[in-house]
């Protein structure tokens, strides 16, 4: 027992001995600095000063941008950037898609050409064609008359047209002569406009130009994407007025009536209109007189 308080006081005397630290002058012996220390005091002192390092250290990297210059800690910098990334490539990817849609069916337009030969023929010529060798079709006098004033009052009748023909009511691109209608038989999936040349050709609605370059077989050709999937097209002009990616207004002027390209035989407008990727007639939404 008297052992083991002897050696507590020996351990207590050794911590709490005094010792003296002094900064000498080198050259002269003159004391500058002097501390007076103990085991426990350098003990005590070490133990303070590493806690208040390791806080220090774990504040600045938990609040400061220096974690991000500690390998394998993850920045979250870097991971908010690559969420965005991640959103934009989904983004690019659909717009890419959407734009690749839209090029095929220039490409289909610029051919004059459908997939399978499938045509969306007019569905009222479709719903009342009549077979000739079973109907007397020969009209009389009164009839005619009364069938052009009937169509002359249906055609700008809102409240009686079928709602997909409500898009009929389109500003015509040029007056003049039809030449040629729309014939899917033979593959002429547009109407030939006969005008003097050099004459404004204009946009039949709202819309963004898709495609406004010269081709060796139609010339200059201008592609207009409107609302409602509807695509019209403008082919042998004297020039073009607008640049692809302009945004054009219904009635504004886009081109010249031209005879350019090889596929042509005088001054006039090959026009084309295309609803959800396929032909349609556009006698059926534009009266051209």
């Amino acid at each position: 027992m008297a052992k083991d308080r002897k050696k507590r006081k020996e351990i207590k005397r050794k911590l709490l001995h005094k010792y003296r630290l002094v900064i000498l002058n080198e050259n002269t012996f003159e004391e500058k600095i002097s501390f007076k220390l103990s085991r426990l005091n350098v003990f005590v002192t070490g133990t303070l000063f590493i806690i208040a390092l390791i806080g220090l250290t774990t504040l600045l990297i938990a609040f400061t941008p220096l974690r991000e210059y500690i390998p394998g800690y993850s920045s979250t910098r870097l991971k908010r950037q690559a969420t965005e990334l991640t959103y934009k490539t989904d983004s690019l990817v659909t717009v890419l898609n959407y734009t690749n849609r839209y090029l095929d069916n220039v490409r289909l337009v610029l051919r004059g050409d459908i997939e399978n030969n499938e045509v969306n023929r007019d569905s009222l010529f479709e719903k009342y064609k009549l077979d000739p060798s079973t109907v007397d079709l020969t009209p009389i006098r009164e009839d005619l008359l009364l069938r052009e004033e009937v169509e002359l009052e249906d055609k700008y009748n809102l409240f009686e047209r079928n709602v997909e023909n409500v898009g009929a009511l389109l500003f015509s691109p040029c007056s003049g002569t039809l030449s040629q209608t729309f014939d899917p038989k033979t593959k002429h999936f547009a109407v030939d406009v006969v005008a003097p040349k050099d004459s404004p050709v204009k946009s039949i609605a709202d819309g963004t130009v898709l495609f406004a370059e010269w081709t060796s077989a139609t010339g200059y050709v201008i592609i207009i994407k409107h609302q409602d999937d509807l695509t019209s097209v403008y082919k042998h002009n004297g020039s073009l007025s607008k640049s692809q990616g302009e945004l054009v207004k219904a009635g504004e002027v886009i081109a010249s009536i031209g005879n350019t390209g090889e596929l042509t035989t005088g001054p006039h407008l090959h026009f084309e209109l295309w609803k959800n990727g396929k032909p349609v007639n556009p006698l059926n939404y534009i009266d051209f007189k």
